[in-house]
């Protein structure tokens, strides 16, 4: 039912799933939506509906197609003419700027893209996600502590402000990334900046102290700093990638 309710918002027109309601786009679609697509692949095998898993199929195409740029970073918001499904705009709404990289985007990018190679074994989404990995693992102001900042081109680096949630959701896709890709050499990176983005949330730097922080387990998140959003705070999908990347990394270290 949830993943049919999610297909109401897929245009064929656009063949894009429809983020938004509000603001002066005409039909916008942002990175984030590629997390939604897992539901829609397994609805489609739990269902036997192949018009779900079509549905993230084009909608994963088109996001590699409009969101991706070449170097392997990635625009936030795209805003199609509902009409043609031409590309209307290209922005980075919560980004510090329409061409910079905002961190939790590009992690939200990675991660979906390497779901959706789990699920469908198409080459094109491994391929992106490896290209997202080494722009993150290889960009030059990714900090010592490999907690990125809140956007890659934040203005005031080295005192910008952290993105724990950014981090963990890189943390629980560089694990997976790092099962399912072929090159030994990435995977070796991968897992290794995996586990030293896992230890620097679980040192006292970034882990709240038990009784603290509202009860979320991670500090320094930022929701959305350009409109003044949840700024400098915990996040509920911190602490979850967070758990998820420990039970990741648990699993592969038992599996050796």
């Amino acid at each position: 039912d949830g993943a049919r309710s999610l297909a109401t918002r897929f245009d064929p027109r656009v063949g894009q799933i429809r983020s938004w309601d509000h603001g002066g786009w005409a039909y916008p679609v942002i990175i984030d939506n590629l997390m939604n697509l897992e539901l829609l692949t397994w609805a489609s095998r739990e269902a036997a509906d192949p018009r779900l898993l079509e549905i993230a199929v084009r909608h994963a195409d088109g996001t590699l197609a409009n969101h991706c740029r070449p170097d392997g970073s990635t625009f936030h918001l795209i805003d199609f003419d509902p009409a043609t499904g031409s590309v209307r705009d290209r922005r980075t709404v919560q980004g510090a700027a329409d061409g910079s990289t905002w961190a939790r985007g590009q992690a939200w990018g990675l991660y979906g893209f390497t779901a959706m190679y789990r699920e469908t074994k198409h080459v094109r989404y491994l391929a992106q996600a490896e290209r997202m990995a080494r722009f993150v693992m290889d960009h030059p102001r990714l900090p010592a502590d490999r907690i990125p900042y809140w956007d890659f081109d934040a203005p005031g680096i080295p005192a910008a402000l952290r993105d724990a949630s950014a981090g963990a959701i890189t943390a629980s896709a560089l694990l997976e990334l790092a099962e399912l890709t072929a090159d030994p050499t990435l995977a070796r990176r991968a897992q290794a900046l995996a586990r030293e983005q896992l230890r620097t949330l679980a040192s006292p730097a970034y882990f709240a102290a038990r009784g603290e922080n509202g009860g979320f387990l991670l500090r320094h998140s930022v929701g959305a700093l350009p409109l003044r959003s949840e700024i400098d705070v915990p996040l509920v999908y911190a602490d979850y990638y967070f758990l998820e990347a420990l039970i990741r990394l648990r699993r592969a270290v038992v599996r050796g």
